[in-house]
């Protein structure tokens, strides 16, 4: 089955609790049963647990057929299941939406809350908080945001006009503006533009510059000097993982209560007294259905 195929399978069970569900195609193997492949799959998770999710009818292929551990093992089937993560810890800063019409929505994010579910994260995220205020199921983020930075998401609402609001990020026509705290290097002229070739670093959550042919860019400007750090705003051309906080390093310039960068602090330990100085402040762009300039800024301040 081709990707593009595989990117229309719709999924055979619907949204639970604004969550929809996981998914994973069967690759080519030696597996005789779909118990035989989870073993290998899902190793962390044990055979009884699936058992009473499939006794639910909550595992089924992609033709909506509910599925036991002896089902047998069908190359190229996709199979659709419930995440069910360990106890999540409550993120208590909630988003605000400052705009939403029929096309989007736009959301203005704390701090340490995720956009999508991931890891030890699947209800408190952005886009399942957003899904049950809403009601809109079919609501999709339209580009990244990491976890630990607040400030403007903008979501698709539309499935029908969803791939003509992504091809303004595609085409990188939307212009987005961070603003970043940091400390300052007078042997630095600014403003500046910063381009370097990022590539996952052996720790596979961050991520490092290497020689080679650029692939980030940032334009970097200085916003205010103040007594214990400055301001800066950050334009962001390319939208890399970890792009502005690993370019601001490279500079000279950590932000402030980075807790990746340069030093890595222990997993699970958020000091929410101390977030992330980073903030997507502004969304500006030209709408793909009708034409008209918009934009859009945070009422989030990293002075808080």
């Amino acid at each position: 089955m081709s990707s593009n195929s595989r990117s229309h399978v719709l999924a055979s069970l619907p949204p639970r609790a604004g969550v929809s569900p996981s998914y994973v195609w069967l690759p080519n193997g030696p597996w005789k049963t779909i118990g035989e492949f989870f073993i290998f799959r899902f190793p962390h998770v044990d055979l009884a647990s699936w058992e009473n999710r499939m006794s639910r009818g909550e595992v089924r292929d992609e033709h909506s057929v509910s599925l036991h551990l002896d089902s047998i093992y069908r190359a190229g089937a996709c199979i659709f299941y419930y995440r069910e993560p360990e106890q999540e810890t409550p993120i208590p800063f909630q988003a605000d939406i400052i705009y939403q019409d029929d096309e989007i929505l736009i959301a203005d994010k704390p701090h340490f809350l995720p956009v999508t579910p991931g890891g030890r994260f699947l209800h408190e995220t952005l886009l399942v908080r957003l899904k049950n205020e809403t009601g809109i199921t079919n609501l999709v983020p339209l580009h990244r945001l990491d976890r630990e930075t607040a400030g403007l998401v903008m979501f698709s609402v539309n499935p029908t006009t969803r791939d003509q609001w992504l091809n303004l990020f595609r085409e990188r026509t939307v212009k987005k503006i961070y603003e970043a705290h940091a400390g300052f290097n007078e042997q630095l002229h600014l403003p500046c533009v910063h381009r370097s070739r990022l590539v996952q670093d052996e720790q596979f959550f961050k991520m490092k510059e290497i020689d080679g042919e650029p692939n980030s860019e940032t334009i970097i400007c200085l916003h205010k000097r103040e007594l214990r750090h400055s301001s800066y705003l950050l334009e962001a051309i390319t939208g890399k993982m970890h792009q502005l906080r690993v370019h601001m390093m490279a500079l000279g310039l950590p932000l402030l209560n980075d807790a990746l960068y340069p030093i890595t602090h222990a997993a699970n330990s958020d000091d929410f007294t101390a977030p992330l100085k980073l903030l997507a402040r502004s969304l500006a762009f030209k709408s793909p259905i009708n034409g008209n300039h918009l934009f859009f800024e945070s009422r989030r301040s990293l002075y808080d």
